[in-house]
């Protein structure tokens, strides 16, 4: 079923056509956590570094529509120091974030990327399926494989970092909300709810 599932929303959001001078693929990872979490995450177009650990910082006019642009400053170890990139699209009730570099230091030229998730049940508890795809110019002197290779290890270990968040946050909440009942039962006043459980993981994965 989640495979039959897996495939139509691929169908749906995630065609590309590349070209022969270009490289394409869809990543697939599944999170233990609602969607609107992981969502909490990825639709801070202003913020990527939340949760994307090559980013070093970013500069942006904070404003979440299509058509926005963020400049963005890499860490040392990648091939590449800056990217500008822009919202091109932007859907918070399904969840999609599109993706387009139009401009930087580095080699992925006519880049975009659709990033979707969406609900599913993993081990009993709410999840996510979080699907990315993305089609990219393969660069002089390397290889459609190679190209796709790179691509994919990035955003891979942009999901693993965005899996550890989510997950991490939903542990919070779930503290915050057992200690909230616990107080409520005991008639003592309630430190933190789930809301500032939330903003608290947030600060710590901006390094607030």
């Amino acid at each position: 079923m989640a495979a039959q599932a897996q495939a139509q929303y691929i169908a749906m959001h995630h065609q590309h056509h590349p070209k022969g001078h270009q490289s394409s693929s869809v990543i697939v990872r599944h999170i233990k956590a609602p969607v609107d979490i992981v969502w909490s995450f990825v639709r801070r177009f202003d913020v990527p570094q939340n949760y994307k650990p090559f980013i070093r910082e970013c500069e942006s006019n904070e404003i979440f529509k299509v058509g926005s642009v963020r400049h963005i400053s890499m860490r040392t170890g990648l091939p590449a120091t800056s990217s500008v990139e822009m919202l091109s699209r932007f859907d918070e009730e399904e969840h999609i974030l599109g993706i387009k570099i139009i401009g930087g230091d580095h080699r992925l030229r006519n880049y975009s990327s659709i990033l979707t998730m969406h609900p599913e049940e993993i081990d009993g508890q709410d999840g996510t399926m979080l699907i990315e795809s993305f089609i990219v110019d393969v660069p002089e002197g390397n290889s459609n494989d190679e190209t796709c290779c790179f691509v994919r290890a990035l955003i891979n270990c942009n999901m693993k970092s965005l899996m550890l968040l989510s997950e991490k946050m939903v542990i919070r909440v779930q503290e915050a909300a057992a200690a909230a009942a616990a107080a409520a039962a005991a008639g003592e006043v309630v430190v933190e709810d789930a809301a500032a459980a939330r903003e608290v993981v947030m600060e710590e994965a901006n390094g607030v």
